[in-house]
């Protein structure tokens, strides 16, 4: 996201520690660097160091993913002050702010960058998947232009919450190792206390990355980049020979379909879909003015900045094609050397997107309801749902009909519906849910007569069903108390318990049973906000 110009910082700072290098050897230290992304060739990135803050405290630190990660978590869990502020840089990391463009709310800037956040470097992990370490509110970068590069405490707690808690929802995301204070203000619509993200990526390239090039008519940075992205995120692509890139495309709208199915599926509003926020992993990426819905409605909108309902709920199908549009116009050199020939491969591509991602929500939805499986067609070999048809489709429509109508909560309605699978007693409680507690019961008995006919018993199906349909989710005005607690009040501890209890979404927690409560009237948090 763009920054906005602010105040510069006045504090005075040391130098930033290194490692030590002794004769002949890199001491490794908690973490063991691996740089592929540095090792690209000039300009795909501009060499800079942290900018040293002042009074770094760590405030979070998750031991769970360093060890998943294979790193030292008692040396960073020792010295994580230092090192995630970027006051203390480990031997081996090669600091860069990686290059690119975007598409932001459909308007094209040929240079966006890291404006605001530094990649430490990468590691390989025990399993040989590798990872990026960056850090968010670094300092400045050659792509500041006007901004600070420092980010507030609140933007940093939010997305700290909210990328843990899609990891513990099963959803592909990046991810939050720590989280610092910095000691210094931040200079928004108020003064803020500064802060700094430690966030851990598959990968940083975004859609945005292939039209920096693209913009530049650099086709040979193009191919470099594409080759990058095979190597480490697509290998079973690389023996594919000219088709690869695109195979590379199909590969990346597949994952696409796949992630914002998932999203959908537990109410998420990512809230700032531009082509510079989309990762080609396939990895939900920047949390800013993000939120999860309360009640159903697909014209939900949170952020601030989105004045047409561009990304809303309901939209971010669509989005998702429309930004793979672009990321297959930067490819068009590469799919053919017939400019005529390139279009048309390309457009077959984005064109099956939709229908994978039709398949892929089916596969949500039916889940969520707890419908019979998908089976084989026999005729065709297509997947098509197991003896429903046009009526689950019907029956789906319903139910979202039922909601919105209803003005109920996405997530408790779900997972009320799970409780009642098992039991009609239950009925009662997902009733409660709605405007018209009459209304349930035609609904209900209409799903009932569908999920007779599944082989799985009751309590399976009810079981399956709360597999899917989460009893938490971070509601968004649980999530401002806690920014607000730690703003206003230095008191972290609303954000721990939060952190605590989503960290087991599919689980009932009686004692966090207020946090799987929607807002009640007057507490509802209607706009979130990018925090640049």
């Amino acid at each position: 996201m763009t920054e906005t110009a602010s105040r510069p910082e006045r504090i005075e700072t040391g130098p930033i520690e290194r490692g030590r290098i002794e004769a002949g050897r890199t001491e490794t230290g908690p973490i063991a660097f691996d740089n592929s992304y540095a090792r690209l060739p000039q300009g795909f990135f501009a060499r800079v160091e942290p900018t040293p803050v002042a009074a770094p405290r760590l405030v979070a630190f998750n031991r769970a993913l360093a060890e998943e990660m294979g790193l030292d978590a008692d040396a960073l869990a020792a010295d994580g002050a230092a090192i995630f502020s970027g006051n203390r840089l480990l031997s081996g990391s090669e600091p860069i702010a990686m290059a690119y463009a975007g598409h932001q709310f459909g308007q094209f800037v040929p240079q966006l960058g890291d404006g605001r956040a530094i990649l430490l470097g990468e590691v390989v992990r025990p399993d040989g998947g590798r990872r990026d370490i960056q850090l968010k509110g670094s300092g400045q970068t050659p792509f500041s232009r006007r901004g600070d590069g420092r980010a507030a405490l609140g933007p940093v707690l939010r997305e700290y919450l909210v990328s843990e808690a899609m990891a513990a929802l099963g959803i592909p995301t990046t991810r939050a190792l720590a989280a610092v204070t910095t000691g210094q203000p931040v200079y928004r619509e108020r003064v803020l206390p500064g802060a700094i993200v430690t966030r851990v990526a598959a990968s940083h390239i975004r859609v945005g990355t292939f039209q920096f090039f693209a913009a530049r008519g650099d086709n040979d940075r193009i191919r470099i980049l594409a080759d990058h992205v095979i190597d480490r995120h697509y290998p079973e692509l690389a023996d594919a020979g000219d088709d690869r890139y695109l195979q590379l495309l199909d590969a990346v709208a597949g994952r696409q379909a796949a992630l914002i199915a998932r999203w959908l599926g537990v109410g998420f509003i990512h809230g700032v879909m531009n082509t510079d926020n989309m990762a080609v992993s396939g990895e939900t990426i920047d949390f800013g003015p993000c939120a999860f819905m309360d009640a159903y409605d697909p014209r939900t909108v949170f952020s601030s900045i989105d004045q047409t309902g561009r990304y809303a709920y309901g939209n971010q199908p669509m989005i998702g094609q429309w930004n793979l549009a672009r990321l297959a116009e930067t490819l068009l050199p590469l799919l053919h050397e017939t400019p005529g020939e390139a279009v048309d491969r390309a457009n077959d591509a984005i064109g099956r997107y939709m229908e994978r991602f039709q398949q892929e929500w089916d596969g949500v939805i039916r889940a969520k309801l707890g419908l019979p499986g998908v089976s084989e067609d026999r005729a065709g070999g297509d997947r098509g749902p197991a003896d429903g048809g046009d009526e689950d489709t019907d029956l789906i429509r319903a139910f979202l009909a039922l909601l919105l109508e209803q003005k109920a909560d996405f997530t408790l309605a779900f997972r009320r519906l799970s409780d009642a699978a098992e039991d009609t007693a239950a009925d009662a409680a997902f009733a409660a849910l709605l405007a018209d507690r009459s209304a349930a019961a035609p609904f209900l008995a209409r799903w009932r007569a569908r999920t007779a006919q599944d082989s799985r018993s009751a309590a399976e199906r009810a079981a399956a069903m709360r597999a899917v349909n989460p009893a938490l989710i971070p509601r968004n005005h649980r999530i401002e108390a806690a920014i607000a607690a730690a703003v206003e009040e230095q008191d972290f501890s609303l954000f721990e318990a939060m952190n605590t209890a989503l960290a087991r979404p599919y689980d009932d927690q009686p004692g966090f049973a207020a946090f799987a409560e929607p807002p009640k009237p007057g507490e509802e948090v209607l706009q979130t906000f990018c925090g640049t």
